[in-house]
């Protein structure tokens, strides 16, 4: 029966039926939308409320402003920034790094026309977003942005300690710094209790060991050190300055700005700056912790419809951000931005929408107008203390590593200085103009040396070369004879035109003098013109990983064999480049052969011979793409790599100078030359504090597994553990060979990874060999290690048990299914070891599955532990998905 053709009749004239007929060949009205709110974002509302009430009410007393007006923001923010913005998962409200901003402009021009600044603030980042400009904001280099936090950081902690003491703040660092002897004098006792005891509860109450602190670090610190010391204060009768929330009926508006327009408009951009580079910086971070929720993600466990939580659409937060400070400027609040900390709070506490934030921000309305009772019973001294310890986490010593790692911890610096002393715009100009001046200075710092080593003329461009380095690089030039032999190394990514026609025209006069010139260089970008046969290499150290099978032009025969040594200049020897190609024997194979023929039978799964997985045609005896080749049936050969083979494809004793030996002396070559200047003082580093990687890699010897490129990891990143296969023995059944069990031992209890994940991949040959296995037989070292994947072959044998499978597709034949499979066995072999296991009862290791195929370069992880599992495709948005 056709599908269009209905069932049974219906009468036309019967209203209620009529009424929900549809057009033929279109689907049915979608039903009424509900609005509902997931029990998720409930709970995560809340804990954010709880964290935010205390701040807002903080950070209003640091700033001088009223304190209902750290409510209102924080209210704003919530309902408005969280409805309009473009991140739906960050919380906006008052935020600390505006505390020395608002407190100068309340202190210079009053608090109603600091409301109308704020308004006007908000209008320009409203003109900002409807520009699409917000991402230029991300230019911003980040030793500025975490300076200036570090300065704001340091001016709140200092004001804040004469709260704590017992004393009244003054207007700027210095003053306070000055004032503090004489604070210190006359310290009140009753405030430095209180304050002491709400920093205590503060610092310790995340710290809470066992299974009773897993629950009770649920109840965020910030309250329940406020709470604490508001209730011992309350029980011993200390007579403290307390919160004072004037009727509402009193509470200020904004007004017309008064004052000079330059400084109006000064104060104006000061708070656009400093509210949109936080609130856009705080949306990237959002989103990288997002990325680790694999419910936030399409497709993920538990994900629900429409619980998607795409990348945040900066222009559409500046334009949220901007409409929140209008309403709250409006409304007599301080000015809104992203904050941090009540953000990172609502991405762990499971929200999975914007009505998480929404509601928080009804929360903190209700409070406002039910609670005030009850929070002006809050000392003044435990706020101060809380807004104190705010202000020194502001000093990160992570952000100040990484400044000095990457050189840039004299703009960090100076923006520090320049916002304590000066203020938060003077101080980011400053940090601005040392950055450019750092950026020019490496720019133009170009080392050029000239020397001779057996009879060859080198000279060495290290830096950008641009036309402020010309004379230098003439006269390096003009060293070199006429007629000798020379060698230009350009080590560098730029070079404009003076310097390239500066470089061309030398070469040609030198060139037509008799004499020769070999130019080289880090990539193709940067040479001239590349010695014969060199053109065609495209390989870039360092950076994303781009075919390192670079063919040379074949001699036309087998040269005689000869060895030559890599220099300590990283250059070849006597050898030279043009024979480092495999001579083809009478049958066109190399010899060349990857792990996945490890059955040594025909190792044909599927993915070898034809065109090879990068979608061009065969090169018939040429080294595959991912580094296999074929013989004449199809089958890997039985030579290792670099194996010369003779007209009877025998493997001769020694390696040609062309072979897989040489092509070995021509990578390393290729890392001192380029890579080792690079990445030498990330490996001093390594080399002096030791390895303390997160994670243990369990994969395959298959040499297509390229375990650095497909985790795009660096060293000290992770410790990899390789066998044909991916195996875990069980415990007792090493039968000698201890080695990954060893490994495993090593990785949880000495270096305390956080993770293991085991790696299966696409056409192992050790999963064929496991089907082509048949009893008896000679007991190879290869068979003996491959029992330990018969619980996987007996796994999928076992009608009981659902099969692991690939989510969206079926698998593509027995060796896949039972690659797939293998990878959940050895998931449970590996809770079997001890050390696994205890780590595993104590919450401090996460287990993962992952498949990598390789003809697709995808890679899939383990999604689903029921029912055997589902294994998931990893795109560019996905995160690592929960632990199994």
């Amino acid at each position: 029966m056709s599908a269009c053709v209905p069932t049974r009749a219906t009468d036309p004239s019967d209203p209620h039926r009529a009424s929900h007929l549809h057009p033929p060949h279109s689907p049915p009205p979608a039903p009424p939308r509900r609005f509902r709110i997931a029990s998720a974002d409930v709970s995560a509302s809340i804990a954010v409320f709880l964290i935010a009430l205390p701040l807002s009410l903080g950070i209003a007393l640091a700033t001088g402003a009223p304190l209902q007006a750290g409510l209102v923001a924080a209210a704003v923010g919530g309902i408005v920034a969280g409805r309009l913005g473009g991140c739906p998962l960050q919380v906006s409200g008052p935020a600390a790094g505006l505390t020395v901003v608002t407190a100068d402009l309340i202190h210079r021009y009053g608090w109603r026309t600091t409301c109308a600044i704020t308004v006007l603030a908000g209008v320009v980042q409203l003109g900002l977003g409807c520009l699409r400009v917000a991402r230029t904001a991300l230019a911003v280099s980040p030793a500025i942005v975490h300076g200036m936090l570090a300065g704001i950081g340091i001016t709140i902690a200092v004001a804040q300690l004469h709260i704590v003491l017992g004393g009244t703040p003054q207007s700027s660092v210095l003053d306070n710094l000055r004032a503090l002897p004489a604070q210190l004098a006359r310290v009140q006792p009753a405030a430095v209790s209180v304050s002491a005891l709400t920093l205590a509860l503060l610092f310790l109450w995340p710290r809470i060991p066992g299974r009773a602190g897993l629950l009770l670090r649920r109840i965020p610190a910030a309250l329940v050190a406020v709470a604490g010391a508001t209730t011992t204060a309350s029980l011993t009768g200390l007579v403290l300055p307390k919160v004072d929330l004037p009727s509402w009926s009193s509470h200020a508006l904004a007004g017309l700005p008064e004052g000079p327009a330059l400084g109006l408009v000064a104060a104006v951009l000061t708070t656009t700056l400093v509210c949109s580079v936080q609130s856009l910086l705080g949306a990237v971070a959002v989103d990288k912790l997002a990325a680790g929720r694999p419910d936030l993600l399409a497709g993920g466990p538990g994900s629900g419809r429409g619980a998607r939580v795409g990348r945040s659409d900066l222009d559409r937060e500046l334009l949220g951000q901007g409409a929140a400070n209008i309403v709250s400027g409006a409304l007599g609040g301080l000015p809104v931005a992203g904050v941090a900390v009540r953000s990172s709070a609502n991405v762990q506490a499971g929200a999975v929408s914007r009505n998480s934030t929404m509601l928080h921000g009804v929360l903190v309305v209700i409070a406002a107008l039910l609670m005030v009772p009850v929070l002006e019973f809050i000392p003044l001294a435990s706020l101060a203390a809380l807004v104190m310890a705010v202000g020194i986490q502001m000093v990160s010593l992570h952000h100040i590593r990484t400044v000095t790692r990457h050189r840039e911890v004299l703009v960090y610096a100076v923006t520090t200085l320049g916002v304590v002393v000066f203020g938060v715009l003077e101080g980011v100009t400053l940090g601005i103009a040392v950055a450019v001046g750092v950026s020019l200075h490496r720019l133009t710092r170009t080392r050029i040396t000239h020397h001779e080593r057996d009879g060859v003329h080198h000279v060495h461009v290290r830096g950008q070369l641009t036309f402020l380095a010309v004379p230098r690089l003439s006269r390096a030039l003009h060293l070199v004879p006429q007629g000798a032999d020379a060698v230009v190394e350009l080590d560098g990514s730029f070079m404009d035109h003076a310097a390239y026609e500066s470089l061309q025209d030398w070469q040609k006069t030198h060139t037509a003098q008799g004499g020769s010139v070999e130019l080289t260089g880090r990539s193709p970008g940067t040479s001239i013109a590349e010695p014969s046969g060199a053109a065609d290499c495209r390989c870039r150290p360092w950076t994303a990983w781009r075919n390192h099978q670079c063919e040379l032009p074949r001699p036309a025969a087998a040269s005689t064999p000869t060895w030559s040594a890599v220099s300590d200049t990283g250059t070849l020897g006597a050898a030279g480049a043009a024979t480092a190609a495999v001579s083809p024997g009478p049958s066109g194979a190399s010899g060349a052969s990857g792990m996945s023929g490890a059955s040594g039978a025909s190792g044909s799964s599927g993915e070898n011979g034809g065109p090879d997985e990068a979608g061009r045609p065969g090169r018939p005896g040429g080294s595959g793409e991912m580094g296999d080749s074929s013989g004449p049936t199809g089958s890997s050969g039985p030579g290792g790599p670099g194996t010369s083979r003779g007209p009877a494809g025998s493997s001769g004793p020694l390696a040609p100078a062309g072979s897989g030996g040489h092509e070995l002396a021509r990578g390393i070559s290729a890392f001192q030359r380029n890579t080792a200047p690079i990445v030498r003082g990330e490996l001093a580093r390594l080399a002096r504090e030791g390895q303390q990687p997160a994670q243990l890699f369990l994969t395959c010897a298959d040499s297509r597994v390229v375990t650095s490129m497909i985790t795009s990891s660096g060293p000290g990143d992770l410790f990899v553990v390789r066998n044909v296969g991916n195996l875990v023995p069980l415990p007792g059944e090493e039968s000698g060979d201890d080695s990954v069990a060893a490994a495993i031992e090593y990785a949880v209890d000495v270096l305390k990874v956080r993770s293991i994940t085991v790696c299966g991949h696409s056409g192992c040959g050790a999963m064929q060999a496991l089907l082509d296995s048949e009893p008896g037989g000679a007991r190879t070292p290869l068979k003996r290690w491959l029992r330990h994947g018969l619980p996987s072959l007996e796994r999928m044998a076992d009608d009981s048990r659902a099969w692991a499978k690939l989510a969206g597709r079926a698998s593509a034949d027995a060796v896949e299914q039972l690659c797939l499979t293998n990878v959940v066995q050895q998931l449970e072999h590996l809770r079997s070891h001890d050390s696994v296991a205890r780590a595993l009862r104590d919450g401090e290791l996460e287990l993962h599955g992952m498949y990598f195929h390789v003809g697709e370069a995808q890679a899939y992880l383990l999604t689903e532990v029921s029912s055997e599992g589902v294994f998931d495709r990893v795109t560019d948005a996905d995160g690592l998905r929960s632990p199994v």
